[in-house]
């Protein structure tokens, strides 16, 4: 499909670090909620949807290494096998990384579908280490997935009306 660029780009601020952090912890936050039963299976991974979301936007400042490091935050936060969710970020970051220009070239809608194949890499990972440790696979830990490919729009809106600067319709 071809891309159609905006009539008129907008202009963003820079992203402040503040904003950055805020966003990451309360992400974890979210993470941190008591789920249960059916839920639990449907839950988002908030942090895997922000650290893409900032990988993605700002590779330069939120990369592979503050993805280590809040995984192993999430993994402390989460009582989960120590490295789980450090492995699966670090992953999900260096996807985010390599495909920023090409996720930045699409439309909303076509960034979702990458966005999805990103994720559902990072879920596998889950999987995998469940699997090792445990000695069975919970296939329905894939329906996270799909909430979390489904929290890529909102949260990109969200993100991108933050930095929009105002401009000056007079001048």
């Amino acid at each position: 499909m071809p891309y159609l660029a905006p009539a008129h780009p907008e202009i963003q601020r820079p992203v402040s670090t503040s904003l950055i952090v805020l966003s990451v912890l309360f992400a974890l936050f979210l993470n941190g909620l008591p789920w249960e039963g059916v839920w639990l299976m449907l839950r988002p991974d908030f942090v895997a949807v922000v650290m893409l979301y900032w990988c993605t936007h700002k590779p330069l400042r939120v990369g592979i290494g503050l993805s280590w490091a809040v995984g192993i935050l999430a993994d402390v936060a989460d009582a989960s096998l120590f490295g789980q969710h450090a492995l699966a970020y670090t992953l999900l970051a260096f996807g985010g990384v390599m495909l920023h220009h090409r996720l930045k070239m699409f439309d909303l809608r076509q960034q979702t579908t990458q966005v999805f194949v990103i994720l559902a890499l990072t879920y596998a990972v889950y999987v995998l280490v469940h699997w090792q440790v445990n000695g069975y696979v919970v296939w329905p830990y894939f329906l996270g997935c799909l909430t979390s490919t489904l929290l890529w729009a909102p949260l990109s809106i969200m993100f991108q009306a933050a930095r929009r600067m105002r401009v000056d319709r007079d001048h």
